[in-house]
């Protein structure tokens, strides 16, 4: 027999998504990950150009190859900030780890039944359908990099920078929805970016200042304390930068 889990997590694979669940495995133990492969390329792209248009997501694709150019210098950052803030960005060894295509398919849901857990810890995975969000009566609890709900969607804290709103360079957690980082916020935390910092190590500082936020919010969730609320602002979601407005904030506000 199964024994349920206070807490179960779905994720895809990524440095910040295993520093999150090393950071509730010290405080709630070893727990059932189900872990996605991520989305083909080509599906991603092409989901963005019905959204956004072939010209803007041509330019979002050229813009990897400066934001490439600019990775050289950020492993010493991100070892140092590795040892530092004592972080665990690497897959632990997990005694229930559940691979599945995608977080939304009938094995993944068939797991969150079978465990049927107090709370889901969701991070870096694809959006979710109203099918697996009502699988179980446990909240689902998402980690964006990212303020909510101004700076919604993709890539945050460098959005934040680039706009002049280093107050917004932060995390949210935030109850699941079926929209993009839409859902009730839990708690969020500001971070200060580094002169150091660029686009490759803006979601390591993120997640190395925001840790307690998610620990606080899960410890709610598994005792049934939960006080979501809402956020009056300006509600943006961001997508990727394109060529040239990545190259006009480098130039010009510094912010690579």
């Amino acid at each position: 027999m199964t024994v349920q889990p206070k807490i179960v997590a779905l994720c895809a694979d990524a440095p910040h998504a295993w520093i999150m669940i090393n950071a509730l495995r010290e405080k709630f133990g070893d727990f059932p990950v189900i872990l996605e492969n991520g989305e083909p390329a080509k599906t991603f792209w092409k989901r963005r150009a019905r959204i956004l248009g072939p010209m803007t997501v041509a330019s979002m694709q050229a813009a990897r190859l400066p934001i490439k150019l600019t990775k050289r210098r950020t492993h010493d950052v991100i070892n140092r900030m590795i040892d530092e803030e004592n972080l665990q960005p690497a897959m632990p060894e997990i005694e229930h780890l559940i691979r599945v295509s995608s977080a939304n398919d009938a094995e993944a849901i068939e797991a969150l039944e079978r465990f049927d857990p107090t709370a889901v810890f969701v991070i870096n995975c694809r959006m979710l359908k109203k099918k697996t969000l009502n699988a179980i009566k446990a909240p689902f609890i998402n980690y964006h990099s990212g303020i909510n709900p101004a700076y919604r969607g993709m890539f945050g804290g460098y959005f934040a920078l680039a706009n002049g709103e280093p107050e917004h360079f932060g995390a949210t957690v935030h109850i699941v929805d079926e929209g993009v980082d839409t859902g009730d916020i839990l708690y969020q935390s500001q971070v200060q970016a580094q002169p150091d910092d660029n686009f490759h190590t803006y979601i390591w500082r993120i997640a190395a200042g925001s840790r307690d936020i998610v620990m606080q919010a899960m410890d709610d969730a598994v005792n049934g304390a939960l006080t979501p609320y809402r956020v009056e602002m300006p509600s943006k979601q961001y997508y990727a930068p394109t060529f040239g407005g990545y190259i006009w904030n480098g130039l010009t506000k510094g912010v690579w």
